[in-house]
Parts: structure tokens; sequence; C-alpha cells
């Protein structure tokens, strides 16, 4: 078991410190080639591995191209194309439903604030901070995703369950300017070493620093979808 920094705004810099060292190029991982890719790249991300979603799209993208042609889709037929994607049927329903209000509200264009985007089907904060950040440049909080989550509660920088609360947290001790990078470490750290249910504490840069001990089980998503 390691010992945190003092206060969690010095443990926050260290980690941030640390993990940028350990992992220089971290970025988004999902590929997408507009706003609209990427918008539903992270609805179908959600509970969904990023692999799993670059496979799916990879087709997808060539078959659809803008709002018109998911909204117009078929249910059956949309759904069909995304079978290998977990809850596909609901995410069918939020993808068609979003483009028509896309088409209807937003003369076909995504959303650039977080008010507008969170009325759109299937998407939460999580999804619209993705959105915001990679498709328009707006940095304005902090996406929560199962690695933000389960990374800031064992390192002791939040003891909140669900992300909104989290995320609020960790805006008050991770530097603005740090906001977007800082989730991109935690997914890249909680992929190869800080994983759900082995981590692997005696090659990880942080473990001095981490109060937890090995062997946490994964956190509990206790909000449902969107998110």
């Amino acid at each position: 078991m390691g010992t945190p920094l003092e206060s969690r705004s010095a443990q926050a810099e260290e980690v941030i410190d640390r993990l940028e060292e350990a992992y220089p190029d971290s970025t988004i991982s999902l590929r997408y080639s507009s706003r609209l890719e990427l918008l539903i790249a992270v609805i179908l991300s959600a509970q969904c591995t990023d692999e799993r979603v670059n496979e799916e799209t990879e087709h997808l993208f060539e078959k659809y191209d803008g709002p018109e042609d998911y909204a117009n889709a078929p249910q059956e037929e949309l759904a069909e194309d995304l079978n290998s994607i977990t809850y596909y049927n609901n995410k069918a329903k939020y993808i068609r439903s979003a483009c028509e209000t896309i088409l209807e509200d937003h003369d076909g264009e995504v959303p650039d604030t977080m008010d507008e985007l969170t009325e759109l089907s299937g998407v939460g904060r999580k999804t619209a901070n993705v959105v915001l950040q990679h498709g328009h440049d707006v940095v304005e909080g902090i996406v929560v995703d199962t690695h933000v989550q389960r990374l800031s509660r064992r390192l002791g920088l939040t003891e909140a369950k669900r992300p909104e609360t989290i995320e609020q947290e960790l805006m008050e001790i991770v530097p603005e300017g740090y906001w977007q990078q800082f989730t991109h470490l935690c997914i890249d750290h909680g992929r190869a070493t800080c994983t759900a249910r082995n981590p692997d504490c005696s090659d990880c840069v942080l473990a001095d620093i981490c109060p937890s001990e090995k062997g946490d089980s994964e956190i509990d998503l206790a909000a449902g979808e969107p998110w």
C-alpha cells in the first residue's frame, strides 16, 4: 500500500506527471472523420470496447453518410449493422433519434453546447464532453469513463461512485489545462496496468503513492444508460 500526497490536488498533479511520462502519446482511440461520426462512435462505445467499435464503424461509416442516412434507416437494418455491439438495438434507436433531432433542430450539424448535446437521445455528460473536446475543441469538463472512475477512486482522488459527482470533484483538483488529457492517461494506464480485476501493482509507476491494495474489484457502475 502506497502513501498518497497530503492534498488531493498535489496527488492529482503527481499522477498526471508520472502518467504523461509513461504514456507520452496518449490520445483518443476511437476512429472518426467528422463530428457526426465521432458522436456515433461515442454512443456505440458505452459499455463496449473502443476496439470493437472501431471494427464496426469501419463498414458503418462507409454505408451511412450524414444524419439523413441514419435518420431514414429502418430500425431493424441499422440494428443489424450494429449487431456485434453491446445493446445494439437501443443504440440504433439512439442514433436514429439523435440524427432526427440534428436534422430538425440543428440544420444537420452536431450541436456545440453541453445543453444541446445532452438533449440528443443516448447522450449524457460523458458522451457530450467527448464530442465537445474532440469535435469542437471545447473543454468544459472531464470525461469520466470506467477507467477514470476506477483509477480516481483507487488513487484516492475521490470517494464518489457516480460519474457526475466524480467529474465535479476531479474538476476541483485536476488543473484545467489537463481536463482532457487526464482521461486519456487514465484510459491508457487502466488498460495497461491498473486493470479492473487484476491490477499489476508490482509494475505500476504510481504504486508508491496509491493507497489501494491490489485486488480491488471493478467499481460498480451505478449510473445507467446514457452516461
